[in-house]
């Protein structure tokens, strides 16, 4: 719940927690204790500049979350796994939104959607690499904020990239592999 709410606030703009628990189909009170929770841990903040004495407006503080406190997920694994589960559920409906949507959507950007996965073999030093390069490539694009949605070029669309660097710790260290030659996924054999 409160990783939708903070994205939703990112994704929208300031907002009340009435109109967040419809986007979300809860009631409001449960919104409400969430935002305070989130204000308390400084990831949302009271939108002083909206609202009235009926109407509390809350923000967003921050454009990006990441987890990356080794320290804290030693002194705290249940909260850590936690919050990375709810991270990686959402991730997840957010998936199956666009792959609802795939048929309908326009073909310009049907074309562009993309789920892959590569199977590397690396050392954790060597892992590190591909997220820094991957976090540079990233940041050569426009940032997508509320504010700055109508400045941006005609046809210009919220995307979401989407990273996972997963261990797949279950792997066999050298799996045992035929001889012959090597074919390539989808390629035809001869």
């Amino acid at each position: 719940m409160r990783v939708q709410l903070v994205g939703l606030l990112r994704k929208y703009g300031p907002s009340t927690a009435t109109r967040l628990a419809e986007r979300l189909g809860v009631n409001s009170g449960t919104a409400s204790y969430h935002l305070r929770q989130l204000g308390a841990a400084g990831f949302v903040e009271e939108d002083t500049e909206r609202g009235n004495a009926r109407e509390r407006w809350w923000r967003s503080v921050h454009r990006t979350t990441w987890f990356n406190d080794p320290e804290l997920a030693e002194r705290e694994p249940e909260a850590a796994l936690a919050y990375l589960q709810s991270v990686a559920a959402l991730y997840t409906l957010r998936t199956q939104q666009t792959l609802n949507g795939l048929q309908t959507m326009a073909p310009a950007w049907r074309n562009t959607f993309d789920m892959s996965d590569w199977a590397l073999r690396l050392t954790p030093e060597e892992a590190a690499a591909p997220h820094r390069e991957l976090t540079d490539v990233v940041a050569r694009y426009r940032r997508d904020a509320p504010e700055t949605a109508a400045s941006a070029p005609e046809g210009a669309e919220r995307v979401a990239v989407i990273t996972q660097i997963l261990p797949e710790l279950d792997a066999s260290a050298a799996p045992s592999l035929p001889s012959g030659p090597w074919e390539e996924e989808g390629s035809p054999t001869s």
